[in-house]
């Protein structure tokens, strides 16, 4: 087992335990999607692929806090939030703004990108470089940005 799919395990047990329950109901939603993804695949996650599942969790959790907020239902968002700050847990250290034009400028240059036809190389060597530490739909306005002008 990996090393991130091993400590939420350890999480997991560790919130039964301390009768943590909330916190256990949202590991659980988690190693659910880690294993459908596996059963689904007929793989095992390494943690490249786990985070890219975390990150599709926080995406869709993040949609459904906005989805709540329009329709004012604030006990749903709040609970969609908690459920995000616990999945972020798993996740790595941010990058900051500075860093991200870094690796955006890197990630131009290694492409060859010249216009925003290029958008989608860069995307890719992005991807790779910055996951989970980075919201690709934030990082894509970015780069759409940069070669825009």
């Amino acid at each position: 087992m990996n090393n991130l799919k091993q400590r939420i395990t350890e999480d997991m047990k560790a919130a039964m335990k301390g009768g943590d329950k909330p916190r256990l109901g949202v590991i659980r939603l988690i190693l659910a999607a880690l294993k459908q993804r596996e059963v689904d695949e007929r793989i095992v996650l390494d943690d490249t692929q786990v985070l890219h599942t975390l990150e599709k969790m926080l995406k869709q959790r993040r949609d459904s806090v906005s989805q709540y907020e329009a329709a004012q239902r604030e006990d749903l968002a709040a609970q969609e939030r908690y459920e995000i700050g616990v999945i972020e847990a798993y996740l790595p250290v941010q990058l900051s703004d500075a860093e991200l034009d870094a690796l955006i400028a890197q990630c131009v240059t290694d492409a060859g990108a010249t216009s925003p036809r290029d958008m989608g190389k860069v995307m890719a060597l992005l991807k790779e470089r910055a996951a989970g530490r980075a919201d690709m739909g934030a990082l894509s306005q970015r780069v759409k940005a940069k070669l825009a002008g």
